[in-house]
């Protein structure tokens, strides 16, 4: 029998073993120069231990059109990198039956390679294929992928929640061989350390790309760097293809819970073994499949402030109580405009947008489309959601959290009967959703008002159920929000922040730190003892119809703490 290459035994073997169809010797094979250039830039070592044994489906069809010359040279360049490095195993496809649920479960992220045209029109697959991501897998696409699932020629949109995952749409460019400088936005990023952080030069196709990219959705890791490529091209100027003249090459963002990475440079096969550029995407890699961790935060959105949370891991979110008189799509709009990249939801608020409906679990699987893009559209991620009670029998408990797992929720913010907390455990674990128990006062709570009744109905339960502190029911019910905070420890899941008046029954909200709440005190010994809430929930709980003005003053309040903690320069 013909001997054939590693990459070739490797991803057809693992295909077997999953069930799948195995990929076709053509995917991989090259000429033997071609193997030995990409073997001697290869990385030796992975960028990030992986937490476990790693899978990432390559799908590399194209349709009505040729396909990219350097498609089965990344096919092999990837099947050695994760052999060599032992960061991840390969399987290339290009059957649409590969996104079943079934088979996507075996998988920690899909790369499409270089993907022209409408690949599969069944809005089952399609939907899985979204679902997968926003629950927290991983998506990467290189060059052509950017009109993936459109028709092709002429890239008109078939599919517009694919473009809002991979962040950008459209293929314009100048000549294959444009030689550029490539700007590295971020030279300490995790991903941009690959590349050591340096601006370079580099010839390719470089595409241009159009809505739905913006700095408001995407966190830009390289771009042209306009005026310097010009002079190296000996002109006065580098065509115009957008209006704000910004061309990001690289670049990744959350999808809900899902992690996505996009590059442009991967038009010729000599981009796989460039040392340089393999670094680079093995590290994207690694941020896909979920080991390598990377800030996602759009670069729009980067203030000093913002920054400073994330280096602190803080996140400040607007909980969507705070505006509940409005539309969960105006409460988003509202975090755009206070420039706050997290929000929480809830059951009861009215979904907008043209839904006329509550933002509960009998939402239709295209009305929750519709969520996940008017999300992805803001660059907002929905955080944590309350309801006032998860039910404890399975079918009822399972709608819930397959309602969050297709909206990226982290968290459950809920006040269930006892007697379900068994059933609310197991799905916790199995699809690795908190749930914080939320307090009112006593009589609203019996079972949950107070840290002490949270660690009685918590013991010996999943380190995934704890408490969710609203901080103005505890002030309000004597309890100190500092020491509420100690005795709960790791068990404080996330936290509705608020600042009173005064500690009594009649304790209204004020703007953070103007009040009796002592709400510096409570974040920083939050901060030495290394409790990370989801979120840190601003829940301002008074003048509903008009009160931006204070919710924007406890943003600047908490904006400025974290620059001081963090140590950054305002």
């Amino acid at each position: 029998m013909r001997k054939l290459p590693f990459g070739i035994l490797c991803i057809a073997g693992l295909a077997l073993s999953l069930g799948l169809p195995p990929a076709s010797g053509r995917l991989l094979t090259q000429s033997d120069d071609d193997r030995a250039k990409i073997e001697a830039a290869m990385p030796t070592r992975p960028f990030a231990r992986p937490l476990k044994s790693r899978r990432l489906l390559i799908y590399d069809g194209n349709v009505n059109y040729g396909g990219h010359a350097s498609i089965p040279t990344a096919n092999l360049a990837f099947a050695l990198m994760g052999k060599k490095t032992g960061a991840f195993e390969t399987v290339v496809s290009r059957d649409p039956a590969v996104f079943s649920k079934d088979s996507l479960e075996r998988f920690d992220a899909v790369f499409f390679n270089n993907t022209v045209g409408n690949l599969f029109t069944d809005r089952t697959l399609r939907r899985n294929l979204a679902e997968f991501v926003v629950a927290g897998g991983g998506l990467m696409g290189v060059h052509g992928t950017t009109v993936a699932f459109t028709q092709w020629p002429g890239a008109t949109e078939d599919w517009p929640e694919f473009g809002f995952m991979i962040g950008g749409r459209g293929a314009a460019h100048l000549d294959a061989e444009e030689r550029i400088h490539v700007r590295v936005e971020e030279p300490s990023h995790p991903l941009a350390v690959a590349l050591d952080g340096k601006d370079f030069v580099h010839a390719d196709e470089f595409f241009r790309v159009g809505e739905p990219y913006s700095r408001q959705s995407v966190r830009v890791l390289l771009s042209i760097d306009n005026e310097r490529s010009a002079k190296l091209q000996g002109k006065e100027r580098i065509q115009r293809f957008r209006d704000d003249d910004d061309y990001a090459l690289a670049w990744i963002h959350s999808y809900g819970r899902g992690r996505v990475f996009y590059s442009t440079m991967a038009h010729h096969p000599r981009d796989f073994w460039d040392r340089r550029l393999l670094r680079f995407y093995l590290a994207a890699a690694q941020f896909v499949l979920g080991d390598l961790q990377a800030p996602t935060i759009p670069s729009g959105k980067l203030t000093p402030a913002v920054r400073a949370e994330e280096k602190l891991g803080w996140r400040l979110g607007i909980e969507a109580y705070t505006f509940h008189r409005f539309s969960f799509f105006e409460t988003v709009d509202r975090a755009v405009e206070l420039g706050i990249p997290y929000v929480g939801a809830l059951s009861f608020q009215r979904v907008g947008g043209g839904i006329d409906k509550n933002f509960d679990p009998g939402l239709t699987d295209e009305e929750l489309e519709q969520i996940r893009l008017k999300l992805a559209s803001a660059g907002v991620r929905l955080l944590t959601y309350y309801v006032q009670e998860i039910p404890g029998d399975e079918e009822g408990c399972r709608r819930y959290f397959e309602f969050a797992r297709k909206l990226g929720i982290e968290t459950f913010m809920t006040e269930p009967k006892l007697e379900a907390l068994d059933t609310i455990e197991r799905y916790c674990d199995a699809y690795d959703i908190k749930v914080g128990l939320h307090n009112h006062d006593r009589n609203a709570s019996p079972n949950y008002w107070s840290p002490e009744a949270i660690l009685r109905v918590c013991k010996g339960r999943s380190s995934r159920i704890g408490a969710c502190a609203d901080v103005g029911y505890w002030m309000r019910g004597g309890i100190d929000p500092v020491e509420g905070m100690r005795k709960l420890g790791k068990r404080l899941i996330t936290i509705q922040m608020h600042d009173l008046h005064e500690r009594s029954p009649q304790g209204r909200d004020v703007p953070w730190g103007t009040g009796a709440g002592q709400t510096e005190r409570l974040i920083r010994e939050m901060h030495r003892r290394k409790i990370r809430p989801v979120m840190f929930g601003l829940e301002y709980s008074d003048k509903f119809e008009n009160n931006m003005a204070e919710v924007r003053q406890c943003a600047e309040w908490f904006g400025a703490l974290s620059v001081r903690s963090a140590g950054l320069k305002p």
